[in-house]
């Protein structure tokens, strides 16, 4: 039996999606810039795919802001921070956000940091909501740009987006809105941008936009030959792009049926954990994307779980994909004040429309299997 629970990593393609990047590899291959006939047809398809994309989020997003397609979310991000960055010019300035955020977020910080930008990191209390109040404080006349996560990604918590964008004041508002996308609602009353990837809503992988609302002045993030609006220079991915609108319309079409199937499977995993396995700690808080649920299992090692269940066909992860494979430990679990065995002993569960609560009673029971293992080994060290 194999059960996929890692889809905060990645997501496997509707079939849709699948022959809508298949036809436009094949059939209309053309260069959107072209003046042909082919070339008009994959322009055409790039604006219908904006407009799939835009609807997704709210149909406030068609209206007030527009559609600009990247490479992901890394991408979208670093996108919001560089070109907020050369749009300050001399300037420089403050830049608010979290310990929390996304690798590509903090990384970019530390960057701009290094370029003589004052960068201030608002701590996140234990249940792993950002301190909205230790946000909006930070904020001053000499910020440029406020930056919080929708939804994070190891714990699923939600963010006091629309409570920390009210105290924006002049600067520019972004939100990484990755794990939220397809899956609840998008806050974008004050929202200047917010990032989507494709990869985490069944669309292809190497695909992400970037909502940009409308009136701001950014310089681009990338020169060339004026692509995307001149923001993003180079011939577009038609094909993805293309995957990426339908996967967006294919999930906005299902986001009731598909949030309350991974609510109710998330939630009785949840519950079957608690009942039947003993010295856990619950790291998702009860305000949680239901894709989303961190567990940590004292006195073991979630990497070793994490192979133990693969034997058995469960994909699972210890943390961000995006960070799995660098040394140390999770840094969202431990602004959350966690216990080194704690962090260590971490598994993250992530859900999408196809998992059942079928599966859940063998992951159970794997689950239960492979903590006792470990534990009962352990004690003989």
């Amino acid at each position: 039996m194999k059960v996929y629970l890692d889809n905060s990593s990645t997501t496997r393609p509707y079939d849709e999606v699948t022959d809508t990047v298949t036809y436009y590899m094949k059939e209309e291959y053309g260069n959107p810039s072209s003046l042909h006939h082919m070339g008009i047809e994959t322009e055409k398809a790039l604006k219908k795919a904006r407009r799939k994309v835009a609807d997704a989020m709210s149909s406030q997003a068609c209206e007030t802001g527009d559609i600009f397609f990247t490479s992901g979310g890394t991408e979208s991000d670093n996108m919001a921070f560089r070109c907020a960055a050369l749009s300050a010019g001399r300037r420089r300035g403050k830049i608010v956000t979290s310990v929390i955020e996304h690798p590509a977020v903090l990384e970019t910080c530390r960057r701009l940091e290094n370029l003589g930008f004052e960068i201030k990191y608002a701590g996140a209390d234990s249940s792993g909501v950002v301190r909205a109040d230790e946000m909006k404080e930070a904020i001053d006349d000499d910020t440029i740009m406020v930056s919080l996560m929708t939804v994070n990604n190891e714990t699923g918590a939600v963010q006091p987006v629309e409570e920390v964008s009210e105290a924006k004041g002049g600067a520019l508002f972004h939100t990484d809105a990755v794990q939220a996308f397809g899956k609840m609602h998008i806050p974008l009353k004050n929202a200047d941008m917010v990032s989507l990837s494709g990869h985490k809503i069944h669309g292809p992988m190497g695909t992400g936009a970037q909502w940009i609302r409308k009136g701001l002045h950014l310089q681009p993030m990338i020169l060339g030959g004026g692509q995307e609006n001149a923001m993003r220079s180079g011939t577009e991915n038609v094909p993805g792009c293309a995957g990426l609108g339908k996967a967006a319309e294919m999930a906005e079409d299902r986001i009731e049926q598909r949030t309350e199937t991974m609510s109710r499977v998330s939630g009785y995993l949840l519950e079957g954990i608690k009942d039947q396995i003993k010295d856990i700690r619950v790291n998702s808080p009860e305000k949680r994307c239901p894709a989303i649920l961190n567990v940590s299992f004292t006195g073991t090692r979630g990497e070793v779980i994490l192979h133990m269940l693969e034997q058995s066909g469960i994909y699972v992860s210890t943390g961000s994909a995006c960070s799995s494979r660098k040394d140390g430990k999770s840094y969202v679990l431990k602004a959350m004040g966690l216990a080194d065995d704690d962090i260590g002993g971490a598994i993250r569960f992530s859900f999408s429309e196809f998992n059942t609560v079928e599966e859940m009673d063998y992951v159970l029971d794997k689950l239960k299997e492979s903590v006792e293992r470990f534990r009962k080994l352990g004690s003989f060290r």
